[in-house]
């Protein structure tokens, strides 16, 4: 087996990244799979720390948060995320280093026949499972666990973390998790472990009334950003912003202070925030974070596609906006940073999402709209894409691929117009690639033989 066959063995499993699941039931992701290949492998999530992460949006961003902060701090981390934007390596790393395709391949090779034993596991299962058995292998000193899909139910959810956190909840993935914020909340929330401390965003009263019920219920005490720490935003650029942050309620505390971060956007302290107050918490379980680690590491962390500058003249933007409120975020984020900008629009959605809660947000501050489509199977067609833009009061032009979109939105931008790539994480990947192909620029670490990954 070599790298490539390794992908697509995990790809062959059942894939609901590729295809949309129809049911989130114990009888669709059952966590007796998992656990039943974990315990096979020696349980290895029991082997280390983790820090356990849900959310609708931001879970990655404060998971690369997290785990920035403890990596400076001196430990050996490992950070699982998911999806990946360039290569299939980035969901697992160790230290800030993705996994080589050498340890792929011979973890690969090593799950396959116990995974064969167990009918029915999923591609999720089987990169968690590998996930884990890599951090227990390397002697990480603490992991930061992303959720897939949901909480309850998701593979990940065989945890038992020293933190569990819950990022800004929005409607999404409404079709399986519930069609109000109460529901949506119910199934984050099933992350919380009994007397496990949980830290929560800012979130909106009818999700913040199931996360106070469910931590209540299990005895984990619940941290909320806006109620037990308060934070002021600070200067901005184009190269980051400054915030400070204190503890209020149980008296200050030593990571009292003003900070700063790479990442654009005000909802972005939120995520920092939230890191902090996990931090904290770790700290009082005597995983010692400094001051110092903290401020180094929030201030070097890396997480690419979200409302990141490809490049400033012209004015190209990304974001991985996926729902209309992660459409919003990125709308009122656009209007802090660069006030009174029009956009040039190339936009591409997955066929499951509320595509008309996001173009309601972002066809407002645009001047032309290019609909296309990234290479994932489970992209939008241009065609429906312009007609759902109609619909929605606009026009559009259609564009086959990523690259000629962006050729065209070049040639369409007047000058002091901005363009803006948006709608999935798998539209941005295509855009960077692009990008950096267009102009000469270094290629981003994308593995050309992963070309069923994705």
């Amino acid at each position: 087996m070599d790298y490539s066959q390794a992908i697509d063995y995990l790809h062959g499993l059942t894939d609901y990244e590729k295809t949309r699941i129809e049911r989130y039931t114990p009888e669709t992701l059952d966590l007796s799979r998992v656990k039943r290949l974990l315990e096979a492998l020696g349980n290895p999530h029991t082997c280390f720390p983790a820090l356990h992460i849900a959310g609708t949006k931001g879970k990655g961003s404060t998971a690369a948060m997290c785990e920035s902060c403890l990596r400076c701090a001196g430990y050996q981390t490992g950070l699982y995320t998911s999806p990946h934007l360039h290569t299939f390596r980035e969901r697992i790393q160790v230290a800030g280093e993705k996994m080589t395709r050498e340890e792929v391949v011979a973890l690969v090779q090593e799950l396959r026949p116990i995974i064969e034993r167990i009918p029915g596991v999923t591609t999720f299962e089987a990169i968690t499972a590998l996930g884990f058995l890599h951090f227990a292998r390397v002697g990480v000193d603490i992991a930061v666990v992303e959720v897939g899909l949901g909480g309850r139910l998701d593979a990940t959810n065989v945890l038992t973390p020293e933190v569990s956190m819950i990022t800004s909840l929005s409607l999404d993935h409404t079709y399986l998790l519930g069609d109000t914020l109460g529901e949506i909340a119910y199934e984050k929330a099933g992350i919380v472990k009994p007397g496990i401390p949980v830290v929560s965003a800012p979130q909106r009263a009818e999700a913040i009334k199931v996360i106070e019920s469910v931590s209540q219920e299990r005895g984990s005490t619940l941290t909320e950003i806006g109620r037990d720490w308060d934070y002021q935003a600070g200067a901005f650029d184009l190269d980051g912003q400054a915030f400070s942050v204190r503890r209020i309620g149980d008296g200050a505390s030593t990571l009292d202070g003003t900070y700063r971060i790479p990442l654009l956007g005000r909802h972005q302290l939120e995520n920092a925030v939230s890191a902090i107050a996990a931090l904290d918490i770790l700290r009082q379980r005597d995983l010692e974070v400094s001051v110092e680690a903290l401020r180094e590491g929030l201030e070097q962390v890396n997480w690419p596609g979200r409302l990141e500058i490809l490049h400033r003249d012209p004015l190209f933007v990304v974001d991985c906006a996926h729902n209309p409120y992660s459409a919003q975020v990125l709308r009122q984020a656009l209007a802090d940073w660069f006030p009174g900008q029009k956009w040039v629009l190339i936009f591409g959605a997955s066929a499951d999402k509320d595509v008309g809660g996001m173009l309601e947000a972002l066809l407002p501050i645009t001047e032309y709209v290019i609909v296309t489509r990234s290479e994932h199977p489970r992209s939008a067609s241009p065609i429906e894409l312009a007609d759902m833009v109609a619909s929605a009061g606009g026009g559009a032009e259609v564009c086959v691929s990523v690259a000629k979109s962006i050729r065209r939105g070049l040639a369409m931008m007047d000058p002091g117009s901005g363009l803006l790539a948006t709608g999935s994480i798998f539209l941005v990947a295509d855009a960077v690639t692009e990008w950096a192909a267009c102009n000469g620029s270094p290629l981003p670490e994308n593995d050309t033989d992963e070309a069923t990954s994705r």
